[in-house]
Parts: structure tokens; C-alpha cells; sequence
């Protein structure tokens, strides 16, 4: 049987090779994907992800909310573009919905510790479900979560994107019981790729579209995140990999804390902690498979 799984993204370039992933493994019952303003819109991320959906042939419902974070302003991220997915022209506009805490409660509670969130944008959506319902962090199976760096960032020098966008967010989802995984930054520049990398896929249909988002997104990067990183950092996609291969992992377990700016404070404690936090991977498993399965 397939795991249950609802995917909450901001697509965003790497969001997008995520979802691909995710549907070409088939291995997972997507439930529902879940738009969160952070890349950019939540009218273009939510567009974005339609169109990935549509490009990997999936068949999962789509819902929206979150245009803004619980309090503050929205940040966009720059590296992506403006809308998101820049280097794919006429991406078709589509309605939003605005009720992605609500479906993800409905959905939590008709299959009660049989659903595992991956949560590569903002937590603005799940903390929302959390806030709807105090009762839903207990019904959750997992909750595998990007975010957040260890004396690193990407927005500033201690915080990493999409725990900067929303703090508050973050709070509440990491001061609830839901059992979580974290990936960092730290895992995240230990796996780059480069653009060479997706010649591997020159004899699939999704070369074209993927080689036009990945061009623009290198030289966001280059622009926004430093040339040190020396490739592609795939930070949502690692996310989604722990997903499929959580042996490729090493853990720490540890107890963490949110300040106000997003930034993530860290005690290790395995007698008493609430994250799980990825540590290391199988770089060379990681590449092999994620370019495997996007090539089938």
C-alpha cells in the first residue's frame, strides 16, 4: 500500500523538482499538494504548481491559502525569479482556492496517523491547521519539514529562507507534539549538483522544461547565495528524498527552539528532544536516485 503524503510548497524551482520526484517514484498517495506564499505569490506558486502537476501527469488535488505569513509582511525569494519558475513561459493562471489548513485538517482526520506532510515552503499553512485544530499535531504520522540552518543562513547570516518568511509559523508547528524531521542548510550545501548533472535526463520528455528552469535558478543562486556553493543546492528535493530513502540519513536528535527572527537554536538532549535533525546523507545515493527516477 502507499503512504498517504501531503505536499506543502512553494514552487520555487526546487519545489518543483521535489513534486516531480515525488509523483515518478510511485510510491506515494498524494492526498493533496498545498500552496504557501514564499518564493513568490501564492497566485504564482500556486499557477507553478499546477503546471508541475500537470508536467508530471499527477493526478493530486490542489488547494491554496497562506497569501501572507501569520504576522509579518511577505518576503519573496529572489533567487527563483519573480514568478517563481522564470525560465517557463505561459504558465496558465488558475483560481485559488483558500483552504489549505481546512483540507489539511479534513484530510488528517479522515486518516488519522496514516499521513506524513512534507513541508518544503513556510510553515504558514500548517501552523494555521495546527491553530484550527490543537488536536491535528497528534494525528499526524510525520512531519518532514526544510527549513533552518545550524550557525548558517540564506537571508541573513543565522536564517535560512523559509523559517525567516515566517517565524511565528514556525513557533507553533516546533512547540507542537507533531513527530518531526528536519532537513537544514548544513545537509542541504553538502549535495549539490550541476547543470551538466541533468544531461542525464536528455532522453526524457521533462529535459526540456527542467533544463529551462534550472538555467535561470544557477544564476539566482550565483547572484543571491554566493558563488561558494559551487553547483545547484537542491534543498527541497532533499527533503522529499528523506521521504523515499530515510536509511541514506544520519540523525541527531536534539530539542529546538524558533527566535523571532527564525533563527534556530539548538540543544542536544536525546532523553528529551522534539526534532529530529538530518545530519549527513548519501550524497552519491541521493544524485543516482533522484536522476534515476526523473529519467523514467
Amino acid at each position: 500500500m502507499k503512504e498517504k503524503i501531503i505536499i506543502d510548497t512553494d514552487p520555487g524551482v526546487d519545489d518543483a523538482l521535489a513534486l516531480i520526484m515525488l509523483e515518478k517514484t510511485d510510491l506515494f498517495d498524494i492526498r493533496a499538494v498545498t500552496t504557501v506564499a514564499g518564493n513568490s505569490t501564492i497566485q504564482n506558486v500556486t499557477n507553478n504548481a499546477a503546471y508541475i502537476l500537470e508536467l508530471a501527469e499527477s493526478k493530486a488535488p490542489l488547494f491554496s491559502d497562506a497569501a501572507k505569513p501569520l504576522k509579518k509582511k511577505l518576503f519573496t525569494a529572489k533567487s527563483h525569479g519573480k514568478k517563481g519558475l522564470d525560465g517557463i513561459k505561459n504558465i496558465k493562471h488558475v483560481p485559488l482556492t483558500g483552504d489549505a489548513p481546512e483540507r489539511i485538517v479534513e484530510i488528517i482526520k479522515k486518516y488519522p496517523n496514516q499521513i506524513t506532510i512534507v513541508a518544503i515552503g513556510p510553515l504558514t499553512n500548517i501552523a494555521t491547521a495546527f491553530l484550527l485544530d490543537p488536536e491535528i499535531p497528534k494525528l499526524i504520522k510525520k512531519l518532514i519539514i526544510m527549513g533552518g540552518g545550524i550557525d548558517i543562513g540564506n537571508v541573513t547570516k543565522s536564517a535560512e529562507f523559509n523559517f525567516f518568511v515566517d517565524p511565528e509559523a514556525t513557533r507553533v508547528v516546533f512547540e507542537s507534539n507533531v513527530p518531526k524531521v528536519l532537513i537544514t542548510l548544513n545537509v542541504c550545501y553538502k549535495t549539490p549538483v550541476v547543470v551538466e548533472d541533468f544531461e542525464k535526463l536528455k532522453d526524457s520528455k521533462l529535459y526540456d522544461p527542467i533544463l529551462s528552469m534550472i538555467r535561470p535558478y544557477k544564476k539566482g543562486l550565483e547572484k543571491y547565495e554566493g558563488n561558494e556553493m559551487r553547483g545547484i543546492v537542491l534543498y527541497d528535493v532533499l527533503a522529499a528524498y528523506y521521504l523515499v530513502n530515510p536509511g541514506a540519513f544520519c540523525i541527531l536528535k536534539a530539542n529546538m527552539n524558533i527566535t523571532k527572527e527564525g533563527q534556530v537554536k539548538l540543544t542536544v538532549d536525546n532523553a528529551d528532544y522534539n526534532t529530529e535533525i538530518v545530519q549527513d546523507v548519501v550524497k552519491e545515493d541521493f544524485i543516482k536516485d533522484f536522476f534515476d527516477w526523473l529519467g523514467c
